[in-house]
């Protein structure tokens, strides 16, 4: 899971003891070399299918991290790409790993907790991955909220959602025992560390983003794979801002 040039098993241990922001300023340096980065695979999907959706101009990775999704805009976006996170640490490695004058759109990084993006109605694309995990369910609607006023009309907030795994299996009883620890970690101890795996359901998603003002609509992502079923595993979410703003928020 963890490649040698990864975290140590005590700077993970720091980190969990940390608050969200400081426990990924700590680990920003070697977030890379972890299983928390998107794999590339999910990255070139979401690549294939949202340029299907485009053109566009502009795009914002919300919770960008290291900026693995500001690669995905830089292929998608003609004009600028800005990726903004609340991690100090996180940006810097950002910056690091894209220097000025890359060839490509224009990157802009911004600091700001997605809860109150700085943005006016200016992007035609927003992007997020991974990220979810770390909002509760209570400010998910705020967060939607958010992104859907830093949308252009007709703007798209694209996602992957991955299926659930079954109940039982050996994935379920691991994601509920990552949980399960978490929820008894922020019970015991301050400042809270957010981080969930099993509260992003899809159904409470949809309900949020379409109270938020968009119109969603769900495209396979079949080459992530398929369940025995038939279904796929994963899932894009595409959500559009369509006409004028009927949500309240921003």
């Amino acid at each position: 899971m963890f490649t040698k040039q990864g975290p140590t098993v005590r700077e993970l241990a720091v980190q969990a003891l940390s608050s969200t922001e400081r426990g990924y300023d700590l680990l920003a340096p070697k977030f890379d070399e972890t299983p928390y980065r998107t794999p590339d695979r999910v990255l070139d999907a979401v690549t294939r299918a949202v340029r299907e959706l485009g053109p566009f101009d502009t795009g914002l990775d919300v919770c960008c991290g290291t900026g693995a999704g500001i690669g995905v805009l830089r292929q998608l976006c003609r004009e600028r790409a800005v990726g903004v996170d609340f991690s100090a640490g996180m940006l810097a490695e950002a910056r690091a790993a894209l220097p000025p004058g890359s060839e490509g759109p224009a990157v802009h990084w911004v600091r700001a907790d997605a809860r109150s993006l700085p943005f006016a109605p200016a992007f035609d694309l927003a992007l997020s991955f991974g990220a979810f995990g770390h909002f509760l369910p209570a400010e998910r609607f705020g967060l939607f909220a958010e992104v859907y006023g830093s949308l252009r009309p007709g703007g798209q907030f694209v996602f992957p959602l991955g299926a659930p795994p079954p109940v039982g299996s050996r994935a379920y009883w691991s994601l509920f025992g990552f949980d399960a620890a978490m929820r008894v970690r922020n019970a015991l101890w301050r400042p809270r560390f957010v981080m969930y795996y099993r509260t992003f359901r899809l159904g409470d998603v949809l309900e949020d983003l379409t109270q938020a003002g968009f119109v969603v609509r769900l495209l396979p992502l079949t080459e992530l794979g398929l369940r025995p079923d038939g279904s796929p595993r994963a899932r894009l979410v595409v959500a559009t801002r369509e006409g004028q703003d009927v949500s309240g928020g921003p």
